[in-house]
């Protein structure tokens, strides 16, 4: 029981640091999604802070990746 609490957990916390991430610096909250993700949301984010903010949550949240 107390090994699914501290992975449920652990799961919470990387999630929170992610989306940190994706308002901190985009282009490094995708850097384990592929190389056209990261290139997408660099370019994104060179045009606007915040579209690559909005690229960077909604390639993080994908459940595809």
């Amino acid at each position: 029981m107390r090994h699914i609490i501290l992975r449920t957990l652990k799961k919470i916390i990387m999630g929170c640091f992610r989306v940190l991430l994706c308002i901190i610096f985009p282009p490094l909250a995708v850097i384990d999604k592929g190389c056209g993700s990261i290139i997408i949301v660099f370019i994104l984010t060179c045009l606007g802070w915040i579209p690559g903010v909005i690229a960077a949550l909604i390639i993080n949240n994908n459940p595809k990746n």
